[in-house]
């Protein structure tokens, strides 16, 4: 037991140094999902651990080298527990409950709220604006963009949202010139984490950098159009929220009760925040199509 305690102590003073995460290279977790996939991964134990897996795991692609890391990963935290160690992450993650297939029930479930939540406002949004509203492609197509692609792209689609509404329904040129850019830096920034190397670290300084870019660009514009419009007032609050929501994504701890983390409670805080995003993006529709129509009849 004392032979375990120092090791554990020597990876944890070594965690800054070494690739992967404490948990993963832990010998005990190495040593046990080795000891595992040897005992049931292969000819007749596999075939009998596939006659026994639950259906939906099976589908949902859970293999054997997947529950041998799963049921290890429990039996390193325990040791970790039991010896008065924090609960280490493993492969960059930290230990969930599994509920049926998902790793992390409680981001799941919020990031379909979040979705549902998109889709219902979608709807609102398609009865109560006119498909003649300057702004209503451009909305439709941030909607969509929402809680099903990356966060990457919801970034960038907001930025070309306040581009279109601040300066591209006077220089559509401009917005398209703009999108084409928007579009080039998203496949460069895919590209590169798809095809050259996946880095966190620099994958986070990208939201982070075009999220200030999207802070500061929507929060001047409502500033500037607060007293006019008083309905961008939605706006300045759901942007204020969500850069302080944000912070959110950089704590770090172990999830309570296995299964709620830092990044679930910013899933669910932020369904009320889409709303109300919503709701501005509605009532500034419907501002833009009354104006376009008072100009229309002047002219």
């Amino acid at each position: 037991m004392a032979g375990r305690t120092a090791r554990l102590v020597l990876l944890a003073g070594a965690a800054a140094l070494a690739s992967g995460s404490q948990g993963d290279r832990e010998p005990v977790y190495r040593d046990c999902v080795h000891r595992c996939e040897e005992r049931n991964c292969s000819g007749g134990a596999l075939r009998h651990f596939r006659s026994r897996q639950p259906i939906y795991m099976s589908l949902a692609g859970w293999t054997c080298q997947d529950d041998c890391k799963y049921e290890c990963m429990w039996v390193t935290v325990g040791l970790y527990l039991k010896e008065g160690h924090k609960v280490p992450q493993f492969h960059g993650k930290w230990p969930f409950s599994r509920f049926l297939f998902f790793q992390e029930p409680a981001s799941a479930m919020a990031s379909f709220l979040n979705g549902l939540a998109s889709l219902v406002m979608l709807c609102r949004y398609h009865t109560s604006v006119p498909a003649s509203s300057p702004m209503y492609p451009t909305c439709v197509a941030f909607a969509w963009k929402m809680d099903y692609f990356c966060a990457s792209t919801v970034i960038l689609h907001s930025v070309y949202l306040c581009c279109v509404r601040t300066v591209g329904l006077q220089h559509p040129a401009v917005a398209s010139a703009f999108r084409a850019l928007l579009l080039l830096m998203l496949t460069a920034h895919v590209s590169y984490l798809s095809l050259v190397r996946f880095d966190y670290g620099y994958n986070l300084a990208a939201n982070v950098a075009i999220g200030l870019v999207n802070v500061v660009w929507w929060l001047a514009w409502c500033l500037r159009n607060q007293r006019r419009l008083p309905h961008v007032r939605k706006c300045m609050v759901v942007v204020l929220l969500l850069q302080g929501l944000s912070l959110l994504e950089l704590l770090d701890f172990p999830p309570f009760f296995w299964v709620l983390d830092a990044h679930a409670i910013w899933h669910i805080s932020t369904i009320p925040v889409h709303v109300l995003f919503f709701s501005f993006l509605e009532d500034d529709s419907l501002y833009l199509l009354k104006e376009s129509e008072a100009k229309f009849k002047l002219d």
